[in-house]
């Protein structure tokens, strides 16, 4: 008797991404780029336009869902990140959330005048970022690995403190040396938060998750291991041993030095390197077996040319032979010629 075949529901798709993130090598390695799903798309200004406010658009689930799928739909890259905000969990912990055009976000009290047990939290702030998530995860295609996100506790924690951005987190780092107590409690809010925002967003959908550390470069190594690794160990700690098969990245960026001890202490499945690190000494600083993603100047990027393709073989040397996701060492710029993002693909895939 002829053995049954697979039928669609029973067949596995491959997902290049999510082997590599699991510690595959795959030539050539897949591809998606931070902040893929933004201002450089014509289709998002458009649709931003409509929908008003940026918030407006974190908190519209259809629309975030079109602006996940959108780089998509244009490039096909192996990865779609969630469309949100890491500013969505301090609004959920009760703090007010505005983003003044211009500007960047505002966040009210700021603690670093105002204690974080005045707050109430708002967990149901966060249901449209996991309608989001499940609507993107029907609607992706199957072979695209969807990741999900949050802000670190210490880069978090920057922005609940003072209230907004700043250039070296000073009134941050000032209430991790002056009361470390009070500031331990705001990072351990925010870890906790953070577990749980994950996790949902892994329920609901999502194969993958990136943890954003944007300002972990502004720490002294004994506050780097204080408030970046031990809050990211935690993390990654409780989400393994709830959700095994979900693979975390981890990006600390302007880590420098400190990331083979990053790596090694918080366990994280894959590393994020920023644009600031040689990825040859990355590729001999780090264990062969960790999967590295990174490192592309996102101004190589706009630069485009020669200085592309050098910048592009110099990582695709350097990793040659371990897991390694092609991604920027941050975010792509607004002003990012599309054109150069369709040839670092084609290039890329041999195209």
């Amino acid at each position: 008797m002829d053995e049954p075949s697979e039928t669609p529901d029973t067949q596995q798709t491959d997902r290049p991404l999510l082997a590599v993130l699991r510690g595959e090598r795959r030539d050539p390695p897949p591809v998606w780029l931070m902040r893929q799903a933004g201002r450089y798309l014509p289709e998002y200004r458009a649709l931003r336009a409509e929908k008003g406010g940026f918030l407006d658009l974190v908190h519209d689930s259809e629309a975030a869902a079109e602006v996940t799928l959108q780089p998509i739909h244009r490039f096909g890259f192996d990865g779609a990140i969630l469309f949100s905000d890491i500013l969505v969990i301090p609004h959920a912990l009760g703090q007010d959330l505005r983003f003044v055009a211009g500007e960047g976000p505002r966040l009210s009290p700021p603690l670093v005048d105002s204690a974080l047990d005045a707050l109430e939290p708002v967990p149901e702030r966060l249901d449209p970022v996991y309608r989001t998530v499940a609507l993107v995860a029907e609607a992706l295609p199957p072979e695209t690995t969807f990741l999900g996100f949050a802000g670190s506790p210490w880069t978090v924690a920057t922005y609940m403190v003072a209230g907004q951005g700043s250039r070296d987190q000073a009134e941050t780092r000032r209430m991790a040396y002056g009361d470390p107590q009070a500031f331990g409690a705001i990072i351990d809010a925010i870890a906790n938060s953070t577990i749980e925002y994950l996790g949902k967003q892994i329920e609901a959908g999502v194969d993958a998750v990136q943890l954003f550390d944007s300002w972990s470069g502004s720490l002294s190594p004994a506050q780097f291991e204080q408030w970046v690794i031990a809050p990211n160990a935690k993390i990654v700690a409780e989400l393994r041993d709830r959700y095994p098969d979900t693979p975390i990245i981890g990006f600390p960026k302007g880590a420098g030095e400190k990331l083979p001890a990053y790596a090694r202490e918080t366990m994280v499945d894959a590393l994020g390197i920023d644009e600031t690190i040689n990825p040859e000494w990355a590729a001999d600083a780090l264990p062969d077996t960790l999967p590295v993603q990174g490192n592309l100047d996102p101004l190589a990027l706009i630069a485009g040319g020669d200085r592309l393709d050098h910048a592009m073989d110099r990582i695709l040397r350097a990793f040659a032979g371990r897991p390694h996701v092609f991604n920027l060492g941050h975010g792509i710029l607004p002003d990012t010629p599309i054109a150069h993002v369709e040839h670092l693909l084609a290039r890329l895939r041999g195209g």
